[in-house]
C-alpha cells in the first residue's frame, strides 16, 4: 500500500471508529469552528459549495443554511459513519440542498471551476502531500470564488495530548506518534507558505486562541474517543491494557479544567 492509500485508510478507520463519540456534547468544538469558518466566508444565496473532510457536517450544514434552497452543498468524507450522522442532521433540519457522499478529495471527478466555494476544516493535513491537495481544491473553484482551509494552531489539546501519549507509550510505545501532520501548518507563516506553494496567493489568515473546557478528566477521554486519537486506541485490543492507558492518562490530568484549541483560518479569493 502506498503512502497516500495508507493515509486514507488510517483516517477512514480512525473516524469511522470515532463516530460513536464524534458528536458528543463534550466535543462541540468540531461544530463551533466549522460554523465560524462558514461565517468568515459570507456565503451568498444560490452559491455552490464543496466541503471536503466534512465529518458530520460541522461546516457543511451551516453552509447549506447560508446558501439557501437555490444553492447547493456537496459534503465529502472518507468516513461513511460520519456521513450518516450528517445526513441524519440534515433531515432533522429539513435541508434538501445538501448531499453527503463518500469520496477522496484528490479524486472527486469534478471539472475545473465547478464551485463558488470550497471548504476544508481540519482535514487538509490528512493528505501526505498537502500542496497537491490544495492545488486540486483550488482547481475546482470558479474565478472570484473562495477557498477556506481551517487548521489547528500550536499546542493542540494540551496538556491532555502529552498525557495521552505518555500513557500510551508506557504500554505500547510502538503506537506513539512521532509527528503530527498539522505541525507544518500550525502557524500563520507555515500555512501561508503551503498555500503559496500550491498557487494560492495572498490568502487572508486569521488566528484564534482558545481553550475548550473540561468539566472533569473523563470529558477528555470522550474527546479522545471521538477524534483521531481513536485510531490509536482501536489498535489496543486488550481491555486490561486499554484500561491502564485510560487510568494513567486521566490520573495525569486530574486537575485539568481546559484543553488548548488554537485555530488558524485562511480565506483566499481566486
Amino acid at each position: 500500500m502506498g503512502e497516500l492509500e495508507e493515509a486514507k485508510a488510517k483516517a477512514a478507520a480512525a473516524y469511522n471508529a470515532a463516530a460513536d463519540h464524534f458528536d458528543h456534547p463534550v466535543s462541540s468544538f468540531w461544530h463551533r469552528f466549522g460554523r465560524r469558518t462558514v461565517e468568515r466566508l459570507s456565503l451568498r444565496p444560490g452559491e455552490a459549495v464543496l466541503d471536503v473532510c466534512c465529518g458530520s457536517g460541522g461546516s457543511a450544514l451551516p453552509a447549506a443554511e447560508a446558501v439557501g434552497p437555490q444553492g447547493k452543498v456537496v459534503a465529502v468524507d472518507l468516513a461513511e459513519r460520519l456521513l450518516a450522522l450528517g445526513e441524519a442532521k440534515a433531515r432533522e433540519k429539513r435541508l434538501t440542498n445538501i448531499e453527503f457522499k463518500t469520496g477522496d478529495m484528490l479524486a472527486l471527478g469534478f471539472s475545473d471551476a465547478s464551485f463558488d466555494v470550497v471548504i476544508c476544516v481540519f482535514g487538509i493535513f490528512f493528505v501526505p502531500d498537502m500542496v497537491a491537495a490544495t492545488k486540486e481544491l483550488w482547481r475546482m473553484i470558479r474565478p472570484g470564488g473562495r477557498l477556506a482551509i481551517t487548521t489547528w494552531g500550536p499546542d493542540l489539546f494540551e496538556p491532555a495530548n502529552a498525557a495521552f501519549w505518555d500513557a500510551v507509550g508506557a504500554d505500547r510505545p510502538d503506537l506513539v506518534g512521532r509527528f503530527n501532520p498539522w505541525e507544518r501548518i500550525s502557524t500563520p507563516t507555515g500555512l501561508g507558505e503551503m498555500l503559496n506553494e500550491a498557487g494560492v496567493a495572498n490568502p487572508d489568515i486569521f488566528t484564534e486562541a482558545g481553550n475548550h473546557p473540561l468539566a472533569c478528566p473523563d470529558d477528555w477521554w470522550l474527546v479522545a474517543m471521538g477524534s483521531g486519537y481513536r485510531g490509536t486506541l482501536s489498535q489496543i485490543d486488550d481491555t486490561e491494557t486499554l484500561a491502564r492507558v485510560r487510568g494513567r492518562n486521566l490520573a495525569n490530568i486530574h486537575d485539568c479544567t481546559a484543553i488548548t484549541t488554537n485555530v488558524i483560518y485562511s480565506i483566499a479569493v481566486k
